[in-house]
């Protein structure tokens, strides 16, 4: 649920998040809804889905060094702070060895890793922290507090609602990873260039929520998935 604004962080008590807001606290029932949906749904992806966590877990164990999941500190809603479940596709401590940001064809992906990333399969476990409450299907994706410090006021607003697991910033830049092959300097291009790229769909979408747009955006997630697996 949405908090009262006089109970919000102060960093995020500005004119430039205040619209957004005010949008969102006409909302109420659809963010009760939208919450409803998170817990119901998780609920049932994670028992329909736990023999593919299993079979995905042993790939992962035997392909190469380290646990079945990649744990990572990052920001939520209101600047709180989480630690994301997703499927291990890289060698262990991998965010000691380079950018926080992963590019086309990075050496610190496994072989299983190059796959469960194609199809978006490490997104799974995050079912996890749905159920937790640190997360939803819909919503800006969590960002490393490293890049948090660099929003602006306004992308502050992002921070009202819960992070993602998909957004229609996600589907834009489904291959963001395309977009930094080259880089010299991975964290200034995705700080200076890519992220306020994509904070611009992100903007969009609180002046636009609705559980029905959540859902649209879901759909369209999974066809995106479900074409590159045929392509």
């Amino acid at each position: 649920m949405l908090k009262g604004w006089e109970h919000l962080p102060k960093y995020m008590q500005t004119e430039s998040v205040r619209p957004y807001y005010e949008k969102l606290k006409k909302r109420k029932i659809s963010l009760a809804l939208k919450r409803i949906f998170d817990v119901a749904m998780s609920a049932f992806m994670l028992i329909v889905l736990s023999p593919v966590m299993l079979i995905i877990s042993i790939a992962i164990v035997m392909d190469s060094k380290g646990g079945v999941f990649f744990r990572q500190e990052r920001v939520t809603q209101y600047g709180r702070k989480f630690r994301i479940f997703k499927f291990r596709t890289m060698v262990a401590n991998a965010d000691k060895l380079g950018s926080q940001v992963t590019v086309k064809n990075d050496m610190r992906v496994t072989k299983v890793g190059a796959v469960i990333r194609k199809y978006r399969i490490d997104e799974i476990p995050q079912l996890i922290n749905i159920m937790l409450g640190d997360m939803s299907y819909v919503g800006t994706r969590p960002e490393v507090m490293k890049y948090v410090k660099s929003y602006t006021p306004e992308m502050m607003a992002t921070l009202l609602l819960p992070a993602g697991v998909t957004s229609e910033a996600s589907i834009k830049y489904k291959d963001e990873e395309n977009l930094l092959e080259g880089t010299i300097d991975v964290d200034y291009v995705y700080v200076n260039k890519i992220l306020p790229e994509k904070m611009n769909f992100n903007f969009q979408y609180l002046n636009e929520f609705s559980l029905t747009k959540d859902i649209f955006i879901m759909f369209r997630t999974v066809f995106i998935v479900v074409s590159r697996r045929k392509g």
